[in-house]
C-alpha cells in the first residue's frame, strides 16, 4: 500500500513506534532505506541498534547519519524509495551536542520535504507527556523537541501516535 510523502510516527519510549514505522515501510512495497541517527556510544545503544538491525532483516539498506539528515534525504531521494528516519529525537540530541543552530536545522528539514519524491517516515519520541524535568538543560531540550515535533507534524501528510503498539491516526488517511 502506498504511503503519503511524509509520515510522522510519535510515541513514548518503548511504545512500539519503531516497529510500527518499519511495518509501514515494509507494507509500502517500496525500496526501503533506514536512516539511523543513533550513535553506538555505549553498550546499551549498541544492543539496541543490533536488535533493530536484526528485526529489519537483510533487504533494508542502512545509512548511519547522526547529523546531516537533510543531505541524506536529498542524496537518497528517488520515486521508488521509502525512507525510514529513526529517530528525530536522537538527531536533535546530536545537533544540540554539536552546538548546531536548531531552528535552522529544523527549518531545512521542513523545507526539503515537499521537494522529495521518496516517501519518508519519521520516528520521534513524545517527551511532553511525562514529568517536568528537574534541570534547565533537560527542560530546554524538551521544549526544543516539542517545537521540532510540532513543525514536522504540521508539514507531514500523516501523523500517527503509537501507544503500547497500537496506532492512533492524528492526521492523514483516517484522521483529520
Amino acid at each position: 500500500m502506498p504511503l503519503p510523502t511524509s509520515t510522522l510516527v510519535l510515541g513514548g519510549a518503548a511504545s512500539g513506534k519503531s516497529l510500527y514505522a518499519e511495518n509501514l515501510v515494509r507494507e509500502s512495497g517500496g525500496r526501503p532505506l533506514y536512516i539511523a541517527t543513533a550513535q553506538a556510544l555505549d553498550d546499551e545503544m549498541q544492543r539496541k541498534i543490533a536488535t533493530h538491525r536484526e528485526r529489519r532483516g537483510d533487504h533494508w539498506r542502512t545509512l548511519e547519519e547522526p547529523l546531516s539528515l537533510v543531505n541524506a534525504l536529498k542524496d537518497n531521494n528517488s520515486a521508488d524509495a521509502v525512507i525510514l528516519v529513526d529517530c528525530l529525537t536522537l538527531w536533535l540530541s546530536n545537533l544540540v551536542t554539536e552546538g548546531r543552530d536548531i531552528a535552522v536545522e529544523i527549518e531545512n528539514l521542513i523545507q526539503v520535504l515537499p521537494l522529495l519524491s521518496a516517501s519518508v517516515v519519521f520516528v520521534s519520541n513524545e517527551l511532553g507527556l511525562g514529568v517536568v524535568p528537574s534541570n534547565d538543560a533537560a527542560r530546554h531540550f524538551r521544549n526544543l523537541h516539542g517545537a521540532m515535533n510540532q513543525s514536522v507534524a504540521a508539514s507531514a501528510e500523516q501523523v500517527i501516535f503509537v501507544t503500547a503498539g497500537l496506532p492512533s491516526v492524528l492526521k492523514g488517511a483516517s484522521g483529520t
